[in-house]
């Protein structure tokens, strides 16, 4: 049959190898842009200009030896490890408030053995496994206040313990992402409807309640008005994506880099893959995430079990999301958020759990239904 397999076939002993491949793809591409993007910032620390790139590669090795443990164990392991997980992050959630570090005001990372650790990364994973879990087991009790106010409660302790660290966007991240998993476990409107009505006044409130939230916010509404202060980051952003053009300057020869685009190889790492691969490059990175979200999504519709479903589907939309969210930060089209960019983004502890979360991703591609084709 050409240009398809057939599940029964291959795809119950196998994970799928298109997707192991945007994987692959992904992380090599993004540890050549971070060396790229970080080498200037390493030689002003006066360290090698591969440091942070041998950080990065530590914990992606790190993850990829998890996410090949999570590819081949059985689903009901991974269901049995659930409470765990859970148990887990939010011990680490309360241990990051009590004796986190403070670095630039927030209090988000533990120090172990010389290395950072955010304890929010962890939170995502542990929400989508959580949210699989119970919906998996209450698909038939949804229109109950009641039966949906234990995930509730559970979205709402996670949010506001990442809250706590002074992390607003990973708990608005949270929210959306508990949000999506409610949706498609098709959870009425009206109480998406009575949600948002009941937390708008007090997400204005938490917004205003901070003045770097305030600024930017500003900064978003009109950068130009303080180009050397809130705005600056942003304009910068904004030059490097102009001066890409369509086939860019060629990787290793940005210079906004250089010193005038702050979190160059973090949050703002978009710019310089914009300005050193241009257009085309931009469309490629593109591309990559939206076959990756395909095919996470295709292989979540073709399990057969409701909690491979459920993760699969949190797991794939965590991933897409917050990609589309950092790209639309760096871009100008949404205030500045906290958000890294997925397989790019320096963070040891994000890069972990994303290859832990791809990991189990895999595992879901080979409980696919059997009697289903998965093209290649």
């Amino acid at each position: 049959m050409t240009g398809n397999f057939i599940v029964e076939r291959e795809n119950r002993h196998s994970s799928d190898p298109f997707l192991l491949s945007v994987i692959v793809l992904l992380l090599g591409i993004g540890l050549t842009f971070l060396f790229s993007a970080s080498y200037p910032n390493a030689l002003r620390l006066n360290k090698a200009p591969e440091f942070f790139l041998l950080r990065q590669a530590v914990m992606a090795a790190a993850g990829f030896a998890g996410a090949l443990f999570l590819m081949n164990i059985p689903i009901e392991v991974l269901k049995k490890l659930v409470f765990a997980v859970v148990l887990t992050s939010l011990l680490l959630s309360v241990i990051v408030l009590l004796a986190g570090r403070d670095i630039q005001g927030a209090r988000r990372w533990i120090i172990i053995g010389g290395r950072s650790f955010q304890p929010s990364e962890v939170v995502k994973l542990a929400l989508i496994l959580y949210l699989a879990d119970v919906f998996s087991k209450k698909e038939d009790s949804l229109d109950s206040f009641y039966s949906l106010s234990h995930p509730l409660v559970m979205v709402l302790l996670f949010s506001l313990l990442t809250f706590a660290q002074n992390d607003f966007s990973t708990a608005v991240f949270l929210i959306l992402i508990g949000s999506a998993i409610f949706f498609i476990a098709g959870v009425k409107f009206r109480y998406f409807f009575t949600g948002f009505l009941a937390s708008v006044p007090f997400l204005l409130i938490l917004v205003f309640s901070r003045e770097h939230r305030v600024k930017r916010l500003i900064a978003f509404l009109d950068p130009d008005k303080d180009p050397a202060g809130v705005g600056y980051q942003i304009i910068k952003a904004r030059e490097a994506l102009i001066s890409g053009g369509f086939w860019g300057k060629g990787i290793g020869s940005g210079l906004k880099k250089m010193g005038t685009l702050p979190e160059a190889h973090s949050d703002f790492i978009f710019a310089v893959i914009g300005e050193e691969a241009g257009f085309i490059g931009i469309l490629i990175i593109i591309i990559l995430f939206a076959i990756f979200a395909a095919r996470g999504y295709m292989i979540s519709y073709r399990c057969t079990d409701r909690f491979c479903f459920y993760t699969g589907f949190g797991i794939t939309t965590s991933i897409l999301y917050q990609a589309l969210m950092n790209m639309a930060v760096v871009s100008g089209a949404v205030p500045a958020t906290g958000i890294p960019l997925p397989f790019f983004s320096h963070g040891g502890s994000s890069i972990m759990v994303t290859l832990l979360m791809c990991g189990i991703l895999l595992n879901l591609s080979r409980s696919t239904k059997n009697e289903r084709e998965l093209p290649l």
